[in-house]
């Protein structure tokens, strides 16, 4: 009987490793990004499930009411502006019900203007400076003219500016932009035209990229991020720097130590990001990214192992009431039930030898960073800043497979901190590009004031 009985309690063993696994090997196939750390680009258009959304409560009314479509009360509407008009055409009425035809303009009013908006015909200014040379009557050498410095180039600002607007914030390739300029200008003009363009582009836009650097390093707050990059078959990195004031890119070879320090060189301010052990070693304050522990308490809270599972629910709750607290400041109180809460909760898993263990001990090693946003003024509890002002980075290696060069690189950060920093600003692209184009081709510096 007893050998029978260690035979039993060895087994029950080995099917309690079994499920342990079983659990670890589907929460794995079960990862999104919901309930992980994975960007919602690597989602599956369909994942085998329908979500279905619980119906929200209206404010000022606790019946539970179905969410519209569109746009919710209190949003800010786009409304139609009255443009400058180009031309302007006078409507009479043409017949009254009485059968009067004849009206006089003289002694009608407006009461009503209709906007038509259209395209004029696409068109270039080709210009040609014919340069003559002539025997000098005085020594009788032989004098021949220059070209002006300012259209040395055979694209003059603002074709090389639709040219960039195209190659970099639209996001077409070479071969796009050749066609799209044939099909609107009827000009024939080869990739490698375009790429020379897009080089002066980028050495046009080096004092901006260079002022962007500089204010982003002089910010009260920022928040990091970074993201996986391929020169040509090499992987690197690209990080960005950002604020509510701009964004600053940078490709580095490496995700390390030194790639970090060269993107903040000496700015030391109050740091927002994830939870990436490089950004845990900053020695000043930190606000970790509370939405990435809520993703991962929701991973916990869908296992199929109880005490797990009851970990992640109570570490989603604890967590979710912590966001709120960014608008309303909690009173003492509340302030001292949630703390309990937490800190209970993490004794009691501290210890455990399982995932809801290895939570509890890393929320725990990051309490000090949980809550910098409740002491500081203009910071957010959670890294979306840096994450939305990736989302470019990661639309262009997905649709180019990154770059194939140095030079290539110099060109997604410059134009890629231009488009993030005039987002921000509410600024277009063009002028900028227009203005900083402009000066290179007359050797001085362009704008920066509006940085």
């Amino acid at each position: 009987m007893t050998q029978l009985e260690d035979i039993l309690i060895s087994q029950q063993a080995r099917l309690d490793q079994l499920e342990v696994a079983i659990d670890k090997l589907s929460s794995k196939k079960r990862k999104d990004s919901n309930n992980s750390s994975k960007p919602p680009s690597s989602d599956p258009p369909y994942s085998g499930k329908r979500q279905v959304k619980k119906p929200e409560k209206s404010k000022g009314n606790e019946t539970d009411i179905k969410r519209r479509k569109g746009a919710q009360p209190g949003h800010k509407g786009h409304q139609q502006v009255l443009l400058e008009p180009t031309e302007t055409h006078a409507i009479l009425p043409s017949y009254c019900s009485c059968g009067c035809t004849c009206f006089d303009e003289a002694i009608s009013e407006p009461f009503y203007t209709h906007k038509n908006i259209e395209l004029p015909p696409p068109r270039v200014d080709v210009r040609h400076y014919v340069l003559y040379k002539c025997q000098c009557p005085s020594c009788g050498q032989q004098a021949k003219a220059e070209m002006p410095q300012n259209v040395q180039t055979g694209f003059g600002p603002r074709f090389s500016a639709f040219v960039a607007e195209m190659s970099g914030p639209k996001g077409l390739s070479r071969l796009s932009v050749q066609n799209l300029i044939h099909s609107m200008f009827e000009i024939h003009i080869s990739t490698g035209a375009i790429q020379n363009i897009i080089d002066r582009v980028t050495n046009a836009l080096a004092p901006i990229y260079q002022r962007i650097a500089e204010v982003a390093r002089s910010s009260y707050c920022n928040y990091v991020d970074e993201t996986s990059w391929k020169l040509s078959h090499d992987l690197c990195w690209l990080w960005v720097m950002a604020n509510k004031q701009v964004g600053f890119y940078r490709i580095a070879p490496h995700r390390s130590k030194q790639a970090f320090e060269e993107l903040v060189e000496d700015w030391n301010g109050i740091l927002i990001s994830d939870g990436y052990g490089l950004y845990r070693k900053w020695i000043n304050h930190r606000q970790t990214c509370i939405p990435h522990l809520i993703r991962r308490a929701r991973g916990l809270s869908e296992r199929r192992t109880p005490h797990i599972k009851k970990f992640g629910e109570m570490m989603l709750e604890l967590l979710q009431s912590l966001i709120p607290f960014a608008k309303e400041s909690p009173d003492e109180q509340e302030w001292t039930d949630f703390y309990q809460e937490l800190m209970v909760l993490l004794s009691l898993h501290g210890d455990a030898d399982d995932d809801a263990g290895v939570m509890a001990r890393h929320v725990f090693d990051m309490l000090e960073s949980l809550w910098v946003f409740l002491d500081f003024d203009g910071i957010e509890p959670s890294n979306n800043r840096a994450e939305r002002a990736l989302r470019m980075g990661v639309l262009w290696r997905k649709r180019s497979l990154g770059t194939q060069s140095e030079k290539g690189n110099r060109w997604v950060e410059s134009i890629l901190s231009l488009v993030e920093t005039c987002r921000i600003k509410g600024l277009r692209t063009f002028d900028i590009l227009d203005n900083a184009i402009r000066c290179h081709f007359e050797n001085s510096l362009p704008c920066t004031s509006w940085i």
